[in-house]
């Protein structure tokens, strides 16, 4: 029995110290494990983390944003629509007609074409429109215009638009062209009335708001300066008076109102003008005047500026002082070709006051009305606007306009 127990003993003991040895090993392996995790908890928090300045260039402005979209962009697009083809005018001298005088022989229609523009457009508003290509659809009907050459006499046959003056103590204005017709109004002696029209012996006549016939005979044509050179149309005013308006805010759908010998004063024999192109051609700026409500001066400034004094090369190749018609990406070969440097004038004068110096609906020439187009405005700055691409344009017209001025 006692050597029994002892053995149980003995596997007690060792079955104690199997479990001591177990018990030691878990024991480190676990302190090596929580040290490890220490080690490595102390590892991740001895990291340092940087601390970044803010990025300025990253900020949010949100006034700029605000602003980038609610600004207005600017769109591009291509458009057909129906354009008029400009008619040009002939000018025809006639040595009975007195120097100054105008007769219209036949009015100018203008033509139609189809046009494909390219439109850019801010908003709703349309900033800039390019002619990209055209076909015409019916064709232009040219201006007929006499213009007198003759000395004025007392012989002068008067024509349409002249004033005229009753020579009989009274004068009855009828309705029709006949002796027995009912009278519309009775004139006398001196009173001026303007003719209209003419039919045998008889004027048509315009007296204040009344129109009708007078007896030819009754009637003379009165020369109003006395002069007998022929200039009758204007009286001629002083440099002060024509250039007091001189300026930026000058307005250029008015005359300027210098006298045919003014326009060619300020225009002959200048020695910029190395082809004598405007020295030939001084006459006409008088002319639309006459005509179109227009600055004869501003136009020729125009032309001064756009052509060099005529010695740009689509001036001497192709009459054309103003460049009219051409394209940045072709000028030379797109720009119009006149058959005179009159036709030019004539044109580009209807152009501005058709387009660009009056508001949509304004009564302009031959019973027309302005189509305001590019209309910003009647001053030189404001015709910049939608004319020139070169913000110095009107700078540069100015200039011309002061010089001319400056020569009465």
């Amino acid at each position: 029995m006692v050597r029994k127990s002892k053995v149980w003993v003995y596997i007690l003991v060792s079955l104690i110290a199997v479990a001591l040895v177990i018990a030691i090993i878990f024991g480190i392996y676990y302190t090596r494990n929580e040290s490890y995790a220490a080690e490595e908890e102390k590892a991740i928090l001895a990291v340092e983390v940087p601390i970044t300045k803010k990025d300025k260039s990253k900020e949010i402005n949100i006034d700029e944003i605000v602003e980038n979209n609610t600004k207005i962009k600017k769109v591009e697009r291509l458009e057909t629509q129906e354009t008029d083809i400009e008619f040009t005018t002939q000018y025809i001298e006639n040595s009975s007609l007195a120097k100054g005088k105008i007769q219209v022989l036949q009015e100018g229609v203008d033509g139609k074409q189809n046009s494909v523009l390219k439109n850019i457009y801010e908003g709703d508003k349309l900033i800039s429109s390019t002619q990209v290509s055209s076909q015409i659809t019916k064709a232009s009907i040219d201006k007929i215009v006499q213009i007198g050459t003759g000395a004025y006499s007392n012989t002068y046959v008067p024509v349409v638009g002249d004033e005229l003056q009753a020579t009989s103590i009274t004068l009855p204005i009828r309705v029709n062209p006949d002796e027995n017709s009912e009278k519309i109004v009775t004139i006398n002696k001196g009173q001026k009335v303007t003719l209209k029209a003419k039919q045998s012996d008889w004027y048509y006549v315009a007296y204040e708001n009344y129109l009708g016939w007078a007896k030819m005979d009754c009637l003379e044509y009165v020369n109003p300066n006395g002069t007998g050179d022929g200039d009758e149309n204007n009286i001629q005013y002083t440099k002060e008076q024509l250039s007091q308006n001189l300026g930026f805010s000058m307005l250029l759908n008015k005359p300027s109102g210098l006298s045919l010998e003014q326009f060619k004063k300020v225009l002959e024999n200048d020695s910029n003008d190395k082809n004598n192109v405007f020295t030939e051609n001084a006459e006409y700026f008088y002319y639309i005047e006459q005509q179109y409500n227009i600055n004869g001066i501003f136009v020729a400034a125009v032309g001064i500026h756009e052509s060099g004094w005529g010695t740009s090369s689509i001036s001497k190749n192709k009459k054309n002082l103003f460049g009219y018609g051409a394209y940045d990406s072709d000028p030379s070969g797109s720009a119009y070709t006149f058959q005179s440097y009159a036709e030019g004038i004539d044109l580009i004068a209807r152009v501005f006051v058709k387009y660009y110096l009056n508001p949509k609906g304004t009564p302009i020439y031959g019973g027309e009305t302005a189509s305001g187009t590019y209309y910003e405005g009647a001053t030189l700055t404001a015709v910049n606007k939608r004319y020139a691409t070169d913000k110095n344009w009107a700078n540069g017209v100015f200039k011309w306009m002061t010089y001319l001025y400056n020569k009465l």
